[in-house]
């Protein structure tokens, strides 16, 4: 048997790795919020250090838009059916953040620019994103559960986490494409 006939797919790669990165989106969170529940921080660490962005943008990266965007709709959702987090009244934000993130860093999945800009290009757009969902909530629809001043909270309470997604995407992209050679 030839080694073509056991290469996977690219359909089922893709397919892969949106399974892979929902599982860690759900996942990840848990682990941060069980740490904060034990250091007495609560969800503080899960708003700081962002878990559940890190496996969407990894998967757009690796997989392109579909897969982003698959990833950053299907996990929050997920996530809230088994876990009630995120709450109710943050979950279309963070779906279309994440949506965001997803299909942002996914259209960039074949542009030959270094991870750190299609990085710092996908954080802006999702968080673009988010940012005119919450003015179009308080502005169009009178939405009194969240405030325009969150947008900026969102960005300060978050700065762990922005960091850490510049710190450890670029390594495990590097990394990932070392393993191509292995899987395409």
């Amino acid at each position: 048997m030839s080694s073509i006939a056991l290469r996977p797919t690219a359909l089922k790669i893709k397919s892969v790795t949106a399974l892979a990165a929902v599982i860690a989106a759900v996942a990840l969170p848990q682990l941060f919020h069980a740490a904060g529940l034990l250091s007495g921080a609560g969800s503080a660490l899960g708003a700081a250090f962002l878990p559940m962005h890190l496996p969407v943008l990894l998967a757009a990266f690796l997989g392109g838009p579909v897969v982003g965007l698959t990833a950053g709709i299907v996990s929050p959702l997920i996530s809230f059916l088994l876990s009630g987090m995120p709450s109710a009244d943050l979950l279309p934000f963070m779906t279309l953040e994440l949506a965001g993130y997803g299909l942002a860093g996914g259209l960039m999945y074949k542009v030959k620019l270094p991870v750190i800009v299609k990085l710092l290009v996908a954080q802006l757009a999702g968080r673009a994103v988010r940012a005119l969902s919450v003015l179009a909530a308080v502005y169009l629809l009178h939405a009194q559960t969240v405030q325009p001043a969150s947008i900026w909270n969102m960005v300060t309470v978050a700065l762990p986490g922005i960091v850490l997604q510049w710190v450890l995407i670029p390594l495990l992209m590097y990394r990932m494409e070392g393993m191509k050679k292995y899987y395409v």
